[in-house]
């Protein structure tokens, strides 16, 4: 029999601790965990409680109890359509337990009610466990739709035909970001039928003020009438939830019912009324614009944090992975946040919606100006190309700042030590994904082994950031979140590792030769090769006595055999090229000619020169290879090449190479469309002897999908990792404070980031397979 356990669950309680609502925590008492599991989209649990019943539990936060849920279930659906003159149509996005569904259909006007919920475990999981809630899911109003609320609103066919939407979301993180930003606002009022009502999910006044000001701001904007309501229940953040609710008609009054809503616990006439009416320091927020007032947490000089002038953090670079960063901090009221970024017009589009946040540009190229911004911060992160994060430092340095950083070590930063010592700074490095997560969890699982007097006689990592499967639709199997060119040319890097106790090089050449299958579970079709070197961690995890250790990355089949085609043909080559001159209006066929030597540009040519070029296993290889390349447009005479050089080629227009005019084709042709999502894939792998002489294997695994129209899971496991890092070196925690260069390669710096993370259901899976 399988024991159900859950990080979240220690000695008998459940404690929903979060940093959404720092410094507080509900906990419940555990009867028995009746179901967990892993969806495509969130953690899933569900637990019998000794005084709650029933508790489904998302991502760690509660959603639902069955001792109180109709104070949260009744109150979202009756505020908008008792105030509704004829609710026929009803849309709701979310729900998924089927609690709000129930109510809807109380309503006799209401002849269809539709929902839409993208995880299909939230369904099924609740009407095994909470099947009073789930019984609205079979009810003869009612239609069941499991996918993306964004798509099905998006739907033309959807456009002006609800009369009420409801949208019954988690909080602002994971699958539900989305539904907390204005677009998803403007598509519900698309959907509306004239003098809809739409109600929402809208926090909690104790907790999420500030947000629930901004949501209010911005649904003033798109409907006549937008108001805040809200309901009391216990097992939620300090015992109170909210709701936005909306009206496409300026003479309906969405705070007069206009009929009584039968078999009700906690709403009636009198309770809607009252539920508009807010507390005074919540009315300033909501009504009146004023700042959300600041946690206040008591200090030992008196003051609180509120009241102290807040911690400066300057954040450099305003790309991909920026966003969850700067979300994170924000989070807190004590601290204030600097978006510097070459272009002023992306620092300003990352802090929409953030508080505390500025906006500003600047030239890391120009050191004066570098300087100058640095100087009055707490901290600097550097979310720019490592090749600047030396120059970083140095400026740091000089202000006496202190630096993170998510790129490894490099031998310029190391250079820089002496400085870094002198200024008495820390400059904290490696705490994003990989590397990052993946240090945190290799040294927790050898930590256990070694406590346990077992020996690590291999260690396996490999990390791959993919497009989930669905959307891994094209010969590559893979698509550009970030630089093209930096995923080339890190197919080109040399890779060191320990195997069967020989330390063992493999040329960037042949790399790609050197993939592998490597198998996690009968769902995915991986290869996996050596990254980088991989030796020094012998002595950085403490592994001495490991015959193997390699770190490296995860593909799926087919990639490998591709690149290394590119690689023999020429393409990921950063020479320039005559062929490649900045005034030519090439086709790709003619340059795939010059590249190859092909005779001429007829496809046949292409493909008999490609041949003669590379060597192909089999017959189905060549098949999928040319077919690649024919999708590339490699073989057109209509495709125009788009010519690119290095930073020197570009200054001088003369000619470009074909590394980077072929990564301006791949961006356009692999890049993410709307909705879709991207995976990412962590595995640790132990070979373990035991100390009574015993062999296992053990695993430490993640598998993390992003949000269709939100947070792609890459963005999430790099930023919130070093935001994490970011606070607790401002909070002044003593391992992560030290003078000097650190990377998380030690428990006392690893454990306290781990466990923040797992606090935003971040974590690695551990099993002895």
């Amino acid at each position: 029999m399988v024991v159900l356990t859950h990080p979240n669950i220690r000695d008998g309680w459940f404690s929903e601790t979060n940093s959404q609502w720092p410094g507080q925590a509900m906990s419940l008492q555990v009867q028995r965990i009746l179901h967990h599991e892993r969806s495509l989209y969130q953690d899933v649990l569900v637990f019998e409680s000794t005084t709650f019943g029933n508790v489904l539990v998302l991502d760690g936060v509660i959603q639902c109890s069955e001792r109180d849920e109709f104070a949260y279930q009744e109150m979202i659906a009756h505020l908008p359509l008792a105030s509704h003159p004829n609710p026929e149509r009803v849309l709701i996005i979310g729900g998924g337990d089927g609690g709000v569904l129930r109510e809807v259909v109380k309503h006799d006007s209401v002849k269809e009610a539709i929902l839409c919920d993208i995880d299909e475990a939230v369904p099924r999981v609740s009407t095994q466990y909470l099947p009073k809630m789930a019984e609205g899911l079979t009810h003869p109003k009612s239609k069941v739709i499991i996918g993306d609320g964004f798509k099905f609103l998006q739907d033309p066919k959807n456009k002006r035909s609800f009369d009420v939407i409801i949208t019954d979301s988690s909080d602002p993180v994971g699958p539900a970001e989305a539904l907390f930003q204005q677009p998803y606002f403007a598509l519900l009022k698309e959907a509306l039928k004239p003098g809809g009502h739409i109600s929402t999910q809208g926090e909690c006044v104790w907790i999420h003020l500030g947000l629930i000001g901004e949501l209010h701001r911005s649904t003033k904007e798109l409907f006549p009438v937008a108001d805040y309501a809200f309901t009391t229940i216990p097992t939620y953040p300090s015992g109170q939830i909210g709701f936005v609710v909306c009206s496409m008609d300026a003479t309906h009054n969405l705070r007069e019912p206009l009929r009584e809503v039968p078999n009700c616990r906690y709403y009636n006439s009198q309770v809607h009324r009252a539920a508009f009416t807010v507390p005074e320091f919540a009315r300033k927020v909501i009504e009146d614009g004023a700042p959300a007032p600041g946690r206040v947490i008591p200090s030992g000089d008196g003051l609180s944090k509120a009241q102290r002038a807040p911690k400066k953090i300057l954040l450099l670079g305003s790309g991909y992975v920026a966003k969850p960063f700067a979300e994170y901090v924000t989070r807190f009221p004590e601290y204030s946040l600097t978006v510097a970024s070459v272009k002023l017009e992306n620092s300003q589009r990352l802090i929409e919606g953030l508080h505390n946040a500025t906006a500003t540009s600047v030239d890391v190229n120009d050191p004066a100006a570098l300087s100058q911004i640095i100087k009055g911060h707490d901290i600097v992160i550097s979310l720019i190309p490592y090749i600047y994060h030396a120059a970083v430092i140095k400026a740091a340095c000089e202000h006496k700042v202190n630096v993170v950083t998510t790129s490894y070590v490099s031998d310029a930063i190391r250079a820089l030590e002496p400085e870094i010592t002198k200024a008495g700074i820390t400059v904290m490095n490696e705490i994003g994904l990989d590397p990052g997560l993946d240090h945190l969890y290799a040294v927790k699982a050898i930590d256990d082994v070694h406590a346990e007097g077992g020996k690590i006689k291999s260690f396996l990592s490999y990390c791959g950031g993919l497009p989930a499967p669905e959307a891994a639709d094209n010969p590559l199997g893979y698509k550009f979140s970030w630089s093209s060119r930096g995923v080339l040319l890190a197919l080109r890097n040399t890779a060191k590792f320990w195997q069967d106790g020989q330390e063992l090089t493999v040329s960037g050449p042949e790399l790609m030769a050197a993939a592998k299958s490597f198998y996690i579970n009968p769902a995915f079709a991986f290869v996996a090769y050596p990254n980088r070197d991989s030796t020094p961690f012998k002595q950085w995890y403490n592994i001495p006595e490991a015959e193997t250790v390699i770190r490296g990355t995860l593909r799926y089949q087919g990639f490998p055999e591709f690149i290394l085609a590119l690689v023999k043909l020429g393409f990921l080559d950063e020479q320039a090229k005559d062929f490649l001159a900045y005034n030519t209006k090439a086709s790709w066929a003619e340059v795939t000619a010059k590249m190859v030597g092909a005779s001429s540009t007829s496809e046949s040519d292409l493909i008999a020169a490609i041949k003669a070029k590379v060597s192909f296993k089999s017959a189905q290889e060549e098949e999928t290879i040319i077919r690649g390349l024919r999708w590339l447009d490699l073989f057109s005479t209509k495709a125009p090449v788009t010519v690119r050089g290095t930073a020197e080629q570009e200054a001088g227009k003369v000619a470009g190479n074909p590394l980077d005019s072929l990564c301006a084709t791949l961006e356009d042709k692999c890049a993410y469309a709307p909705g879709e999502r991207d995976m990412v894939m962590l595995q640790h792998k132990f070979e373990i002897e035991t100390a009574s002489g015993e062999h296992k294997t053990l695993t430490s695994t993640l598998l993390d999908y992003g949000i269709p129209h939100g947070t792609s899971s890459m963005a999430k496991l790099v930023g919130v990792p070093c935001a994490i890092a970011t606070r607790l070196i401002l909070e002044g925690h003593p391992a992560l404070s030290k003078t000097g260069i650190l990377a998380p390669y030690t428990k006392d710096i690893c454990d306290p980031i781990r466990l923040e993370l797992e606090k935003e259901g971040i974590a690695l899976e551990e099993r002895y397979v």
